[in-house]
C-alpha cells in the first residue's frame, strides 16, 4: 500500500529529461553507491552524498554526509542540517533537485509566512523609473536615520566608491566588467549569472559583450564556474523580452518569479530558459541608453517590496557607474575606428569626401561594393619622363615625382575628385563616385586646367630640376567603381571601356594640352572652352571618336 506523500522531488540532470520522485519513506539517501535510495552515478557525487529525513508531519531536514564536493541548498554550501521549505533547490554535483511539499503543507507554510508579515503584499515584479532610482542614490547622504533603508543603501553605495574610481580608468570592456563582476556576486547572493549587453552601433540592437557565472567553492577549496563559458556567451539563458523592455522604456526591472508574472506570461522563452528571478537595468548616461545590465537566478528572489528594495537600487547604481565607462569606451572605439577609416580613405578621396563617407557609414572592414556609376576619368601624364629619369639618380627621380604629385593632387582634392592610382609618372583619377556628382565632367575639366596652370608656375619658379610638360585626357561615361582585388590587397578603382578610352586619348594630346571625348563635351555646362580637332580611331573601340581640345 502506497503512503500519502508529503514530499515530491523534481530531479534535473544536465542533458536528461526531468524526473519526479514522490517520497513516502522517512529517510532518503542520495549518492553514487547503488545501495543509496537515490542512485546518482556521477563522478562529482560521493558514494553517500547527503540525506533527507522526516522530522514531523510535513517537515523535512537535509544533511550533508561528508561529501567531497559538498551539498548546496539554494546556492549556499550546506554546513549543518537545515529544514527544507517548499521550492528549495538542492544541488548535488551536476544534479539539481527541486523540493515540492504537498499542497496542504505548502499552504500551511504560506499561512505562517503571511502571519509573520501581515502588512506585506506579495509582489512578483518591480518596475522602477531608472532616473528616479539614480536620484534616490544621489540624495542618500541627506538621510540621517542610520537604521533607515535609505541609509543602508547609501552605505552600500559608499562601499563601491573604489569601483567607481577603478571604472574611471578602465579602457576596455573586459576591464569594466571585471571591476563589477566580483562585487555583484558578493553583494547579491542569489544572483547566478551576469551579463553586459551593449548597443554598439546605436541601432537599438543589443549585443552580448561580457558574461559571467557565479563561482562555487567546494569543500576542498577549489573554485569552478557553474556554467561553461562557451554556453554563457551563447546568450540563450538571457531573457531578451525583459532586456528589450528595459532598453526601450528606460525602466529597471526586478522580477521575483518571471514564470508566474502576468507581464511575461506570453513569453515562452521565460519558461523554456528556466528563469526564476531576473534583474535588469538600463545603462544610460544622461539621456542616452547604451545597453542593459542583466542578472538572473533560477531559484528566484526571496524579498520583493517596491517601497524598500535595496537590491534593485544597488544593481541600478552599479549600472549607472558602468554606463559612463561603457559610453566612454564606445566613444573611444568610434574615434579610433573613424581614424583608421579616414587614413584608408584619404589615400583616394578629398577630405570632404572622406568626411562624407564616414558620416554615411563607411566602416573599417567593409568593402565598397563595386557598382555602376556615371563618371569622368582623368589621366595626367608627364611628357618625356623616361628620358628625364635616365638623367637623374633614383633618389632625385623619387623627389621630383613626390613634389609633382603633391602639387597636382591639391586641385584634384579641392574639386572633390578621387585618386585611383599613380601609374609611374601618370595620375589616374575620376569624378562622380563614390558620391554622385552631377557636374563631374565640369569638375574634371577645371582640375585639368588647374594642373596645367600650376605646372607652368612651378616651371617658372624652377621648382623642378627639369622643366616638365603635361598631357591631360578626359573621358566620361558608365564605369564600374568599387573595391577590387584579392584577400591580400584591395584597391578602390574604376574599370571599363570609359577608362580605356580616357587612357588612349592621351595619344592624340599634344604636350601642355588637354583633350576630351565627345561624351565629356556633351556633359559640359561651358562648351565654348573646347573645339573639335576631328575624329580618331582607337584600339579596341569600333567607332571613330570626336576629340575636343581645350582653348585655354
Amino acid at each position: 500500500m502506497k503512503l500519502t506523500t508529503e514530499l515530491a522531488l523534481k530531479i534535473n540532470v544536465e542533458g536528461s529529461p526531468e524526473q519526479t520522485l514522490e517520497v513516502s519513506q522517512d529517510q532518503l539517501i542520495f549518492g553514487r553507491s547503488s545501495q543509496c535510495d537515490v542512485y546518482l552515478p556521477y563522478s562529482e557525487i560521493s558514494r553517500q552524498h547527503c540525506q533527507l529525513r522526516r522530522l514531523a508531519k510535513g517537515q523535512w531536514r537535509i544533511e550533508d554526509l561528508g561529501s567531497t564536493n559538498g551539498t548546496f541548498l539554494n546556492q549556499s554550501l550546506l554546513t549543518e542540517p537545515k529544514r527544507l521549505k517548499n521550492g528549495d533547490v538542492i544541488e548535488i554535483g551536476n544534479v539539481l533537485v527541486t523540493v515540492e511539499l504537498s499542497s496542504e503543507v505548502a499552504s500551511a507554510e504560506s499561512a505562517i509566512a503571511h502571519s509573520e508579515k501581515p502588512n506585506r503584499t506579495e509582489v512578483q515584479t518591480i518596475l522602477r523609473n531608472a532616473e528616479e532610482l539614480r536620484q534616490r542614490w544621489m540624495d542618500g547622504d541627506k538621510v540621517k536615520d542610520p537604521l533607515s533603508t535609505e541609509h543602508i543603501a547609501h552605505a552600500r553605495l559608499q562601499y563601491i566608491v573604489e569601483i567607481a574610481r577603478g571604472l574611471n580608468s578602465a579602457e576596455s570592456i573586459e576591464a569594466i566588467f571585471s571591476q563589477v563582476e566580483e562585487i555583484i556576486f558578493q553583494e547579491l547572493r542569489t544572483v547566478e549569472r551576469l551579463a553586459l549587453l551593449i548597443d554598439v552601433e546605436g541601432t537599438g540592437d543589443l549585443e552580448l559583450y561580457k558574461a559571467a557565472s557565479r563561482k562555487i567553492k567546494s569543500s576542498n577549496g577549489d573554485r569552478s564556474y557553474r556554467q561553461d563559458i562557451s554556453d554563457l556567451y551563447e546568450g540563450h539563458w538571457i531573457s531578451h523580452s525583459i532586456c528589450d523592455q528595459v532598453f526601450e522604456e528606460k525602466v529597471a526591472i526586478k522580477t521575483k518569479n518571471a514564470q508566474l508574472d502576468e507581464r511575461f506570461s506570453e513569453t515562452k522563452s521565460i519558461l523554456m530558459k528556466g528563469i526564476g528571478g531576473a534583474l535588469a537595468v538600463p545603462l544610460w548616461n544622461e539621456k542616452q541608453v547604451v545597453g542593459v545590465f542583466y542578472a538572473d537566478a533560477t531559484t528566484g528572489f526571496d524579498h520583493l517590496d517596491p517601497s524598500q528594495d535595496q537590491d534593485l537600487s544597488f544593481f541600478s547604481t552599479i549600472a549607472n557607474l558602468v554606463a559612463s565607462s561603457v559610453q566612454r569606451w564606445l566613444l573611444t572605439r568610434r574615434l579610433q575606428q573613424q581614424e583608421r577609416i579616414r587614413q584608408r580613405l584619404e589615400r583616394y578621396h578629398s577630405p570632404a569626401v572622406v568626411q562624407q563617407l564616414i558620416t554615411f557609414g563607411a566602416t573599417e572592414d567593409t568593402l565598397l561594393t563595386p557598382v555602376e556609376a556615371d563618371v569622368s576619368v582623368l589621366f595626367a601624364d608627364i611628357v618625356g619622363f623616361t628620358a628625364i629619369s635616365e638623367e637623374l639618380a633614383p633618389e632625385e627621380v623619387a623627389k621630383l615625382l613626390n613634389c609633382f604629385f603633391e602639387e597636382m593632387l591639391k586641385p584634384l582634392f579641392a574639386m572633390g575628385g578621387t585618386l585611383d592610382k599613380f601609374i609611374g609618372d601618370c595620375i589616374m583619377a575620376f569624378f562622380g563616385a563614390p558620391e554622385p556628382q552631377s557636374d563631374h565632367a565640369d569638375r574634371a575639366v577645371k582640375v585639368a586646367k588647374a594642373m596645367l596652370e600650376r605646372l607652368e608656375q612651378l616651371n617658372q619658379s624652377q621648382t623642378f630640376s627639369h622643366p616638365l610638360e603635361l598631357r591631360v585626357a578626359i573621358n566620361s561615361g558608365k564605369a564600374v567603381v568599387g573595391d577590387v582585388g584579392s584577400s591580400q590587397r584591395v584597391d578602390y578603382t574604376v574599370l571599363g571601356g570609359t577608362v580605356n578610352l580616357a587612357s588612349r586619348l592621351e595619344a592624340v594630346c599634344k604636350p601642355g594640352d588637354c583633350v576630351i571625348s565627345e561624351n565629356t563635351f556633351n556633359r559640359l555646362n561651358y562648351q565654348t572652352q573646347f573645339s573639335p580637332i576631328g575624329k580618331s580611331k582607337f584600339k579596341g573601340i569600333d567607332q571613330a571618336i570626336t576629340v575636343y581640345r581645350a582653348e585655354w
